[in-house]
């Protein structure tokens, strides 16, 4: 894994359009996939793409249910 594979909370908080409240939801919650470094969260940036594509299905089948 390289260093750019690890995203920062401000990078993942711009690419999502998402406040700091909103991504503190969703690390605790587990639902984004990330670690903690003493008090620093390291996020992969395979998990910032999992959670869209999953949030992209989640949303397509909602749209086509009658």
């Amino acid at each position: 894994m390289e260093n750019n594979d690890i995203m920062k909370l401000e990078e993942v908080m711009q690419y999502l359009d998402i406040g700091k409240n909103t991504l503190y939801g969703l690390l605790k919650s587990g639902e984004l996939n990330a670690f903690k470094i003493g008090k620093v969260w390291k996020i992969p940036k395979k998990s910032v793409e999992e959670y869209v594509s999953k949030s992209l299905q989640s949303n397509q089948q909602v749209q086509s249910d009658p």
